[in-house]
């Protein structure tokens, strides 16, 4: 399998290529528009050819390269069947099997962030999207999010792996790459085991975080695959500016 963990600064988010060695075949998990180039680099150094989009959920805080990728290499969408998206090619379902050439994803169906949030285990490896970051989680104040829903997505899904499963988040905003199912386990402080529904609804309701500056414009566009909206300001529209960027993975 080829893997490569690529990083958008701007939203801190983590876009995920992974290729099949025997087909050259290959799927993003969580394209963000504004690395667009940098991906099609990426690939085309590889000597890839992109079969699928993954999206783990329908973004809050950037575009989603889904719809531009397709018209450039004229891959497949594929994200969550709750979302019912018109634009979408696949629809992802827990209990089917999500194959690409040799890679075979396992979707896990863990609401909570928002309510159609998917995680997808290949292996020894889960891209977790925002259900668990390191040491974190993804809010659960907007998009159908439900504090109850997320705990219980994390502790009877995501913490029933075997504890040597690598956890490749969607986000981080420290510079961390990767995480462990043990670790969260053991250390997350806000999920860990030792911490109980009541006291994680606590938290949750206590983090007093600001509505999200891209989301007005992000959701609906992302409920498009990726349809960058014609009104923004100049601070916005950086998120949607196809800017080449240098891999990092």
């Amino acid at each position: 399998m080829i893997f490569r963990q690529l990083f958008d600064p701007l939203s801190s988010t983590y876009t995920y290529l992974l290729g099949c060695e025997d087909t050259r075949q290959a799927v993003l998990i969580d394209p963000v528009i504004s690395a667009t180039e940098r991906d099609l680099h990426e690939l085309a150094g590889l000597g890839l050819k992109l079969a699928f989009t993954l999206e783990t959920h329908i973004h809050a805080d950037h575009i989603t390269a889904a719809l531009e990728l397709k018209r450039k290499t004229g891959c497949r969408i594929a994200g969550p069947a709750l979302d019912q998206l018109p634009c979408t090619d696949v629809g992802i379902e827990e209990g089917t099997p999500f194959m690409v050439g040799s890679l075979c994803f396992t979707p896990l169906h863990t609401p909570g962030h928002t309510d159609g949030h998917f995680a997808y285990l290949l292996g020894d490896r889960l891209f977790s999207g925002d259900a668990l970051l390191i040491d974190g989680c993804g809010r659960t104040d907007f998009q159908n999010g439900s504090a109850d829903e997320l705990f219980h997505s994390v502790r009877t899904k995501l913490f029933a792996l075997p504890d040597d499963t690598l956890v490749y988040p969607g986000h981080d905003y420290r510079g961390r790459r990767v995480t462990t199912i043990a670790q969260e386990k053991q250390c997350n402080p806000r999920l860990g085991e030792a911490i109980s529904l009541e006291r994680f609804k606590e938290i949750m309701a206590s983090l007093d975080l600001p509505h999200p500056t891209f989301i007005d414009h992000a959701v609906p566009g992302n409920r498009e695959c990726g349809v960058c909206p014609p009104d923004l300001t100049d601070n916005l529209r950086r998120y949607c500016e196809q800017i080449e960027q240098s891999p990092q993975g």
